[in-house]
């Protein structure tokens, strides 16, 4: 099951364009394309007739004409032409889906239309400040549930194994979390004392020797995440006081749509907070975080058939705080949302 009221990415804004794109957003197939207006405008993708997907016909100014017998469709989903003259049936119309871009990216709503307000989307502090530098990269296929995904970002532990040339350092494995829950999310965090730089941010912080180094992880619901790394000189970092002149943050934005209940769509970039315009870090930074994802997704695709196959049950231990306390309230939000559904069925 998922949240459907909610605001997920269907694609990079670059990718779609005048024409009919397909994507599953939620188990669900969808017919994406731009409006001459500039809008998104995300439709089922079966035509109600024999059900051929919409993507497999054409775009037609603002209308989708089916390429099986030409049901064509507005940017709301009518009917607005059928074969064989006479009045079209009231029931040849397909499903409209609520879209808006931001952050160069396309959210659509799979719930209720009433309530989708783009006021909702998850909010990016720092996106068109000028002096941060931002670098991204493809989205990211994974054999997981997206809530494998979820429960990765809300550890920050794991990095010390699979992370171990990048993320990882001596600090990450025992130093102990803080889990905080929040209205709309879960954070984990911790800061690690006058330790070695890990070897990923060896090469782009902006000081010399040993460093106080913060990890927030972050997950909102129903997906959107949030890590943020801070690192300072050692002596200078800790929950209160400024930062260092020369802190280095960087804010990894991850955003997991789920495609079935096996296959999740991962988005993903990052804000630093030094050398906006230097674009060989850029480069360096998304090619290096792209081999630290792609050791996730490895990691992620085997636990997804380890506990697809499990014989025995799996435990948890005192790392998983966050991610339990994010599945549990996010089940409750599903739960609740169901139930309204059906009051509203009756």
């Amino acid at each position: 099951m998922f949240l459907r009221n909610a605001w997920y990415v269907a694609g990079w804004s670059s990718e779609i364009g005048d024409d009919l794109h397909p994507v599953t957003v939620l188990g669900e197939a969808i017919c994406l394309f731009r409006a001459e207006n500039g809008d998104y405008i995300g439709l089922e993708d079966a035509c109600p007739h024999r059900k051929l997907p919409l993507t497999k016909g054409r775009r037609k100014g603002d209308t989708v004409e089916c390429g099986y017998h030409g049901l064509t469709f507005d940017c709301a989903g009518q009917c607005v032409w059928a074969p064989g003259g006479g009045r079209i049936p009231s029931s040849a119309k397909v499903r409209a889906y609520p879209c808006h871009e931001k952050y160069g990216l396309v959210w659509i709503w799979m719930g209720n239309p009433a309530l989708a307000d783009p006021a909702d989307i998850f909010e990016i502090e720092n996106y068109d400040n000028p002096g941060w530098g931002i670098n991204r990269g493809a989205a990211m296929a994974l054999d997981c549930n997206y809530l494998l995904m979820c429960d990765n970002l809300l550890d920050p532990s794991h990095v010390a194994w699979v992370h171990e040339g990048s993320f990882g350092q001596s600090a990450t494995r025992d130093t102990p979390l803080r889990v905080t829950k929040t209205d709309d999310g879960v954070i984990v965090h911790r800061w690690m004392m006058d330790v070695e730089p890990a070897p990923f941010y060896k090469k782009v912080i902006g000081f010399e020797g040993n460093c106080d180094r913060k990890q927030h992880y972050e997950v909102r619901y129903p997906g959107h995440a949030i890590i943020r790394a801070i690192f300072t000189p050692a002596g200078t970092g800790g929950e209160d006081g400024p930062l260092h002149e020369d802190t280095f943050i960087m804010d990894s934005f991850n955003f997991m749509t789920p495609v079935s209940e096996s296959e999740t769509r991962y988005y993903w970039f990052q804000l630093r907070n030094i050398r906006p315009d230097d674009e060989d870090l850029s480069k360096l930074m998304s090619e290096d975080v792209r081999k630290a994802f792609e050791e996730d997704r490895a990691v992620l695709s085997e636990v997804q058939k380890g506990m697809s196959s499990k014989t025995s049950p799996h435990i948890d231990l005192p790392i998983d705080a966050g991610p339990l306390r994010f599945r549990r309230q996010l089940q409750a939000m599903i739960n609740e949302e169901a139930q309204v559904d059906a009051q509203m069925a009756d």
